[in-house]
């Protein structure tokens, strides 16, 4: 987990955790990935998969001792730390010819935006207003700038993925790895190469589909706020926004 500085403000648990670079796992009263899942299933979802490594043994072991009455959790192994792209490749056998939702497991996404996505017919992608991810004050300026920007058609289909612009209008679409996806993205998984840093990447994936097999990816704009839990340092402002939110799994 970035933001190697131990933090005062967290307790011994989180801290363990925190040190193991299991965001989805930090204790928020329980798991952080629990409120996550949980929103999932308050929009509709009925089945999970995690993608997980070899070694994430504590998110197996904590899931599979879970007694749940909403969803049904599954789980799919990413052999080795290759990128978002390559995580997807891993829960094939999982969605089979079904329509599904990719999310960030260190993220809390508002449950009407999850509802859309999951009310879609097909590939698609929630746009989430700037100036209301600002409004809430709960990431910084200086860090949404370095988010992704959809850049979309005057039909409201995505034309392009701007990863970290060089600039950013006031009335953006942030991204923040939200996706609706047929089948068709494995096919864009295995077209695409590395990255600059090594990796396989869904907006890779998502781009390579959008110009190489027509595949075409509704923007639902949303005015709504996304918990990130990228560093220490959002610990305690994520687990003040939920303090009050029940979880039923």
């Amino acid at each position: 987990m970035r933001a190697s500085l131990r933090d005062a403000s967290l307790t011994p648990e989180q801290e363990q955790i925190a040190d193991r670079g299991i965001k989805a796992m930090i204790p928020i009263g329980r798991p952080f990935l629990d409120y996550s899942m949980s929103a999932l299933a308050d929009a509709g979802l009925r089945e999970i998969c995690l993608v997980i490594g070899p070694e994430h043994d504590v998110i197996r072991s904590y899931y599979e001792s879970l007694k749940t009455t909403r969803v049904r959790i599954s789980f799919a192994i990413q052999q080795q730390p290759l990128g978002t792209a390559d995580a997807l490749r891993a829960t094939q056998h999982f969605t089979g010819l079904e329509c599904f939702l990719v999310v960030n497991s260190d993220n809390y996404y508002p449950v009407e935006a999850l509802r859309k996505l999951r009310e879609l017919s097909g590939s698609g992608t929630v746009g989430f207003e700037r100036g209301e991810l600002l409004r809430s004050g709960r990431i910084a300026e200086g860090r949404l700038n370095a988010y992704a920007t959809l850049e979309t058609d005057a039909a409201g289909y995505l034309r392009r993925i701007n990863e970290k612009p060089a600039s950013i209008q006031t009335d953006a679409l942030i991204s923040m790895n939200c996706w609706a996806f047929t089948p068709t993205i494995y096919r864009a998984c295995e077209a695409i190469g590395p990255s600059a840093r090594g990796e396989y990447e869904i907006p890779s994936a998502v781009q390579y589909a959008i110009d190489n097999l027509g595949e075409r990816f509704r923007v639902m704009p949303f005015a709504g706020e996304v918990l990130d839990l990228s560093t220490r340092t959002d610990i305690g402002t994520v687990a003040r926004a939920l303090e009050a939110q029940a979880v039923a799994l």
